[in-house]
């Protein structure tokens, strides 16, 4: 049974070690094996990212204007994350918008600089985070921050098992995948999730936020098998964040 419990943790520290620039409180051991089987930590994962940025959007309205808690609190959880998910979105954004052939849009999303469509699809979801957040209350903003990142981060496990990897792998990669066991780990946490949206926000308010998220990262995964055949590390960021987004907006409808 410790051992069990030791190995959890472990995988819920790469979890983090993955998705985050978070200090470990000790060595990590990392293993093809182990990556996989961490991904059913994503969704707390993004919990932990949300409650360290929910606490510092409470924290900022009780002293400043709501844009500036939001400004704050964003400004908090990229750089917890190192705008991991961020980049994916501007990357994606380029590849898929540009319009050219499957290797080719491969080749932009690799490129390390920003172009015309990635810049202006982060100035969308980050302008409507931002908005969107400014509009609540401190104890909504703080409670959507936290069910924004964990359900975000559900919507790209979710890809993950159901849509196949688009690039060709070799024989020293290992393709991000979860397990079904780990499917059914994510899935229970992302139940938690919208079990406290519901007692904090309402029952309709949650079921658009959940609902609006689903449709936002549905959508894309369209598009991302449509025009890539598959998904890549990319799609994941930007369906993360799209996913987030769409938790503020679905909420925003009804609060």
């Amino acid at each position: 049974m410790v051992e069990a419990l030791k190995l959890e943790g472990q995988l819920l520290l790469l979890a983090l070690t993955t998705l985050t620039r978070l200090p470990m409180p000790c060595a990590v051991p990392v293993s093809d094996d182990l990556s996989i089987r961490s991904v059913k930590y994503f969704p707390l994962a993004g919990v932990i990212i949300g409650a360290l940025g929910a606490v510092v959007f409470w924290l900022a309205a009780l002293v400043l204007p709501m844009m500036a808690a939001a400004l704050l609190s964003l400004a908090a959880t990229l750089l917890i994350t190192g705008a991991y998910h961020e980049d994916g979105l501007a990357d994606a954004a380029d590849g898929l918008a540009a319009q050219k052939p499957r290797q080719e849009a491969f080749s932009i999303m690799r490129d390390r600089r920003i172009g015309v469509y990635g810049a202006l699809a982060l100035l969308v979801v980050i302008g409507l985070k931002l908005t969107l957040l400014a509009s609540f209350s401190a104890g909504q903003g703080a409670v959507l921050l936290i069910a924004g990142h964990g359900l975000g981060r559900m919507a790209a496990v979710h890809m993950i098992a159901t849509t196949r990897y688009a690039r060709d792998v070799g024989a020293a990669f290992a393709a991000p995948s979860v397990t079904p066991d780990g499917y059914r780990v994510a899935m229970s946490t992302a139940f938690v999730i919208l079990s406290v949206l519901v007692l904090a926000v309402g029952i309709w308010a949650a079921f658009a936020a959940i609902l609006t998220c689903i449709v936002l990262a549905q959508a894309f995964g369209g598009l991302v098998r449509a025009r890539l055949g598959g998904f890549t590390g990319d799609c994941l960021g930007a369906t993360q964040q799209l996913g987030e987004v769409g938790v503020y907006l679905g909420a925003a409808l009804l609060l």
